[in-house]
């Protein structure tokens, strides 16, 4: 029983742990990385047409959005994940192909002014995503499911997004049982909508997040909607917008939650009746599955509302924008507004537009309501940058910049203390990851020397035996340096032959009929391209 560090060790994006035990091989989580890349991390151990299982713990694409590249290099596999978050990503993977294939398009537009650019490739296809949609299992939270022999899970709500879960991974081999628990992204409590993050009793080891294990919230609730009302009804009041980067699932349903009670009470005095657009197909389709999910995932102050028959996430002057024509319409209409627009860190989709006709005008406001990742455009505009470049164009910062205090997803350190806490046993040890480098070897160090934990905060490629109970290899910080470009359909070609050659390998014994047909299949291909 083996566990290695592949993603999100001393970074906060791209999470992904891998799993050998029981003759099968299994990642939690297999994410994008988003803003900037600080270390390198390693490969993947086996081919990626060698993993059995995916355990996913919810839908934002920095834990599930290379699934389709997954299945893109081979991968035949099943993917478990909740029944809420295989909703989301049947629209969320999707996304992200059509994003790949978007930016693709465009940066060959611009390489045809240029002979000596090579053709950009996505990093993968529609059919890429649809294919890994199809290998997802939906699971139900707290039920215990046989994935295969010696090998269980369970999902527990961990309220950081609809669906989110920590994952309970129960591993069974030689007669040695071990538990492991995989926290996900732990969510903040007293949210909007959904329900607060439920603690888990009994572990072996713990892979646990630690994105805000370096600051506290605010101990009191905060006064969101007060907090939105000021600065909706100052824009408003100077005739700007407010735009608002927000990520299309999760952020923009709790957003129009405080947004229809403002509307509700007519709170914005002088512009009661302001209109509100959320401009991103995904959030459009997201705030559907939401609906969907009300009776298994909403908490009860929302089931309040759904039981005096109040839609939490509707209400009137809510425009939704689908194609791109409405998109750019949003723009042409002078009216003060609300805009709600994906992506959240503004590093793709059609907030760069927004941003674009609205960051230079100093009677509009542009609002962040999540986290800021290293290197995004969305972190630039917040620590104070005054130029930024948008569309090949130099925009000049001139509008008000706010951000929603205390407005996130993630538990702060208490919160993250309070969850390791709730373990009735100390666990054997906990592993730190899905944190910026300080923050994952501070909080590390808080939970030897304060609480007495066994923590520590692993790199890229650090190799752990779950049975002996030793870190095997210890890893260094690698700093990511300059890659070669390698075309992407190459690499597809190599997963392609590595994946025959498992195929080969199953089919040991086979009758010796069937293997000489398969063999002239094999070799008749390879004929054919043979130079």
């Amino acid at each position: 029983m083996k566990l290695k560090f592949i993603g999100a060790d001393h970074e906060v994006t791209g999470s992904c742990h891998f799993i050998e035990a029981c003759g099968k091989y299994m990642l939690v989580d297999y994410g994008m990385e988003q803003g900037v890349d600080v270390y390198e991390n390693v490969p993947l151990p086996v081919a990626e047409s060698m993993i059995d299982y995916v355990f996913l713990t919810h839908a934002h694409v920095d834990h599930s959005g290379l699934l389709p590249l997954l299945y893109a290099r081979g991968f035949r596999g099943r993917i478990f994940m909740t029944e809420a978050t295989a909703d989301l990503c049947s629209i969320m993977l999707r996304d992200c192909a059509h994003i790949q294939m978007q930016e693709a398009e465009w940066k060959n537009r611009k390489a045809r002014r240029s002979a000596d650019i090579a053709p950009a490739e996505p990093m993968y296809s529609m059919e890429d995503a649809d294919g890994a949609i199809r290998l997802i299992v939906p699971c139900k939270y707290g039920a215990v499911v046989t994935v295969s022999e010696g090998i269980s899970i369970r999902f527990t709500d961990i309220g950081h997004l609809l669906g989110s879960a920590s994952i309970e991974v129960w591993l069974t081999e030689n007669g040695t049982s071990e538990k492991i628990v995989f926290s996900g992204d732990i969510g903040n409590k007293n949210q909007p909508l959904i329900k607060d993050p439920e603690v888990t009793r009994e572990a072996d080891y713990v892979v646990m997040e630690s994105t805000y294990g370096d600051r506290l919230h605010s101990t009191d609730r905060p006064d969101y909607a007060g907090e939105l009302v000021k600065i909706l009804k100052e824009t408003f009041d100077k005739g700007g917008n407010v735009v608002i980067p927000s990520f299309a699932v999760g952020r923009t349903q709790e957003l129009l939650y405080f947004l229809r009670k403002i509307k509700a009470d007519r709170l914005v005095e002088g512009h009661e009746d302001f209109p509100v657009y959320v401009d991103s197909p995904l959030a459009v389709e997201a705030t559907g599955i939401f609906q969907k999910n009300i009776y298994n995932c909403f908490d009860e102050e929302a089931m309040e509302l759904v039981r005096s028959g109040i839609n939490p996430i509707s209400f009137p002057g809510l425009r939704l924008s689908i194609t791109s024509e409405e998109s750019k319409d949003i723009n042409f209409d002078e009216t003060p507004k609300v805009i709600l627009s994906a992506s959240g860190m503004c590093e793709a989709g059609r907030i760069r537009h927004h941003l674009k006709h609205n960051l230079w005008r100093p009677e509009c406001t542009i609002l962040f309501v999540g986290y800021q990742a290293i290197g995004t455009l969305g972190r630039s505009i917040i620590e104070g940058k005054k130029e930024v470049k948008l569309f090949g164009e130099q925009i000049e910062v001139r509008a008000r910049i706010e951000q929603l205090a205390g407005m996130s997803g993630h538990a702060d350190k208490n919160g993250l203390l309070e969850w390791i806490s709730g373990f009735e046993q100390k666990p054997k040890k906990v592993f730190v990851v899905h944190g910026e480098d300080s923050v994952t070897t501070a909080f590390a160090g808080c939970l030897r020397h304060e609480y007495g934990f066994d923590a520590y905060a692993p790199y890229s490629g650090t190799e752990f035996d779950l049975i002996t109970g030793e870190v095997t290899y210890e890893a260094e910080p690698v700093a990511v340096k300059k890659r070669r470009v390698v075309s992407d359909i190459f690499n597809r070609l190599l997963a392609a032959g590595q994946r025959l050659m498992r195929v080969i390998q199953k089919n040991e014994g086979g009758a010796n009929k069937d293997l000489a047909k398969f063999a002239d299949q094999i070799n008749a291909l390879a004929d054919k391209w043979d130079r």
